[in-house]
């Protein structure tokens, strides 16, 4: 009888191909390395698989261990060639390396503008630069910024033409803040740019791609139906989201709500989705099934109605993998062969890694795969822990038995990268799922019975009943005082720490391995020194951050694990701003809102901080010329106030000025020109980040 660990190695020989081709990724990522050494590499490789097979059987039966070294070479070359590959960087065509301030960019829109609070938002692709009427083609994209006002739009497929400055995508900088500039980076997007209606022309010629314009024709064909027959926009936009992927209308509370509550993999794509779709189809065609002359047919049709719904909710990296992975199985039982989930993972894996090997840092894809591995994993021994004869509670349970393995190998992720752990997802998966999947089957009957007014009216009508019910309900469970574990911090060598734990406990409860727990409580007491010294280190930190958002004067200063808020006061009403530019630095502080703080003294626009002198400026301000003038060690400019440079320093003493991110950037100029020629140190949060001075 093969152990576990034999059935997952030879049962499922690609895992450790998928697992080389990830080790080539995330090395050729952090540790990049000129792309002729992973040739050198696979040339390497090859070289020695083709020597090894002309050894002598039982030597090469001894040595298999050397043939499974080059094969993974092998295959961490193919995903160090792919990283290196798919880089824009690293193509000698990019726009980085041709672009100047003076060109004119001709750029084609790669999809059909949407619209933001105050702006039109389009991705495009730059065909060429022009300079000194030579037309220089290169490649990269950009997103651009249209005014809502304007009077011509451009859509899918136009090219425009403009000269104005292309700017660099770039991080906030706060602390614990989303990388915005490297997920831009890999979707191969690293420019900007803001056209107002006379800063751009629309060329007459389009660049469209037939298939991909048939599918936004399709895709906006069922957003006009769902639209139509849904008319609250509450319901219509999480109607749009949980058919085809489209969040453009979802409300953001709402999907605050979802997540807070653990269920907001029902809004995004999923392998829920698309299991739902490949039962109904197996249903339908079941009639061909039984001919012979058509049962051909029948996995051809349903391959391709998998992949056509995938194309139309936006290609998404999980929908894709839902896609490979039902592909598969459907390929399989064609085939009449037996074939190791555990492989078909790690293929469908190894091929959307092939396609983009970026996709690896996609949180969604990660989630993804972590939570089909649970289930498949953890799933049955969960189910046998309850038996009953009752055919509905059997149900119920088996929904609940699915809800619970999923989260074992997710928790890690989910506390990593969204600092909180939804306590009651039990409650909250034991309606949504079911309902969701019944709404979702609701939307494709609507879709298919459109073109009849009077059913697709009362259709339209029983789905927005049905969305409403689940949005009070999620919203209802949100309001429970521990509905949510909030503020939690754990640093990636934490995560990997407290998922080796998961996995080696679980299985030494369900297989009862001695060696399985002793690697599981090593990894445990990993976790807790780790944890530990965080906690250490959190309460000895004495910091003042000077925070970068627009518009906004934003300050903390922190001690031990108290912070006191110093800024526009707008900042603590505004949900996202706070949640988005000041949230994830509190979190990763491990620090907690005081009213005041006992080392810090508040008098007007001066504060003294730990021994420290800090003056806050928003407005004019006059001061009197000293003999000795008082020192200050950090000057914080916001705002627009009336003050000179040269003024200041001949009543101050200063050692350190920093510029907030409201601070207009025509003033910020000549204040930057005035401290250089004081030699007073400066800095500018738009441009550097968030300014974080650490004290004693």
């Amino acid at each position: 009888m093969l152990t576990y660990r034999s059935y997952f190695w030879q049962k499922a020989p690609f895992l450790k191909l998928l697992l080389a081709t990830i080790a080539g990724i995330l090395f050729q990522w952090y540790y990049p390395a000129a792309i002729t050494y992973w040739w050198y590499l696979v040339i390497f490789s090859f070289t020695g698989l083709f020597f090894f097979f002309f050894i002598p059987v039982f030597d090469r039966y001894r040595l298999t261990f050397v043939s499974g070294i080059l094969v993974s070479f092998l295959f961490a070359a193919i995903g160090g060639l792919l990283t290196s590959k798919k880089f824009i960087i690293n193509d000698r065509h990019w726009i980085g390396h041709f672009y100047k301030e003076t060109d004119a960019v001709v750029v084609t829109l790669d999809e059909p503008p949407s619209e933001k609070a105050k702006t039109i938002k389009a991705r495009a692709t730059v065909r060429y630069l022009i300079r000194n009427n030579i037309l220089t083609p290169v490649k990269g994209k950009i997103i651009l910024y249209f005014k809502k006002e304007g009077r011509q739009q451009p859509g899918y497929g136009d090219q425009i033409i403009f000269t104005k400055i292309l700017q660099e995508i770039k991080n906030a900088g706060n602390p614990g803040g989303f990388d915005y500039k490297r997920y831009s980076l890999f979707q191969g997007i690293t420019h900007q740019v803001f056209l107002e209606e006379d800063e751009f022309k629309l060329l007459k010629e389009k660049k469209e791609n037939r298939f991909r314009k048939y599918l936004l024709s399709a895709r906006q064909n069922i957003l006009t139906i769902l639209r139509n027959a849904i008319p609250s926009t509450k319901e219509m936009g999480l109607a749009e989201a949980l058919l085809i992927g489209y969040k453009d209308d979802l409300d953001q509370s709402l999907v605050q709500s979802y997540t807070n509550t653990g269920v907001v993999h029902i809004i995004a794509i999923s392998g829920l989705h698309l299991g739902l779709i490949y039962w109904l189809l197996t249903i339908l065609l079941k009639p061909l099934q039984k001919r012979k002359r058509f049962k051909w047919l029948v996995p051809v049709l349903i391959i391709t109605c998998l992949w056509a719904f995938s194309l139309l909710a936006g290609a998404q990296p999980s929908i894709l993998r839902s896609a490979l992975m039902f592909t598969c199985i459907v390929l399989g039982d064609t085939l009449a062969r037996k074939t190791s989930i555990y492989n078909t993972i790690a293929i469908s894996a190894f091929i959307i890694l092939c396609i983009d090997p970026f996709w690896l840092w996609d949180v969604g894809f990660q989630l993804s795969y972590a939570a089909v591995l649970s289930i498949i994993i953890f799933m049955r021994p969960v189910y046998n822990w309850f038996y009953t004869g009752n055919k509905i509670l059997d149900f119920i349970w088996k929904m609940n038995a699915v809800t619970l393995a999923a989260q074992v190998l997710t928790i890690p992720l989910s506390i990593y990268y969204f600092h909180q752990f939804p306590n009651l997802f039990i409650l909250t998966n034991f309606l949504a799922v079911p309902l969701s999947s019944i709404i979702l089957l609701g939307e494709i009957f609507l879709c298919t019975v459109s073109f009849i007014p009077v059913l697709a009216t009362y259709t339209g009508n029983l789905i927005s009943w049905l969305i409403s019910l689940m949005n009070r309900y999620i919203e209802r469970i949100e309001t429970i005082p521990f509905s949510i574990w909030n503020g939690l911090q754990i640093s990636s060598w934490q995560a990997i720490f407290l998922f080796l734990f998961t996995i080696g406990f679980t299985y030494w409860l369900m297989e009862k391995c001695t060696p399985a727990l002793k690697w599981s409580l090593l990894a445990l007491t990993g976790f807790v020194v780790l944890r530990s010294y965080s906690f250490m280190q959190a309460s000895k930190q004495h910091k003042v951050i000077v925070y970068n958002i627009p518009g906004k004067r934003a300050i903390d200063f922190i001690n031990k694990r108290e912070y006191y808020f110093a800024g526009d006061s707008d900042l603590l009403k505004n949900d996202f701003s706070r949640n988005f530019h000041l949230k994830p630095s509190r979190i990763l502080h491990r620090v907690n809102a005081v009213q005041e703080l006992e080392c810090l003294a508040v008098t007007g626009n001066y504060i003294d901080y730990l021994g420290r002198h800090i003056l806050l400026l928003d407005e004019t301000v006059s001061f009197s010329s000293l003999s000795i003038k008082p020192s200050v060690d950090l000057l914080v400019i916001s705002k627009n106030p009336k003050i000179y440079m040269r003024n200041l320093a001949g009543s101050l003493h200063i050692k350190q000025v920093v510029f907030d991110g409201s601070v207009p950037a025509w003033k910020l100029k000549y204040w930057k020109k005035d401290c250089e020629a004081l030699h007073i140190p400066w800095y500018d949060v738009t441009v550097k980040g968030a300014f974080v001075m650490n004290l004693r």
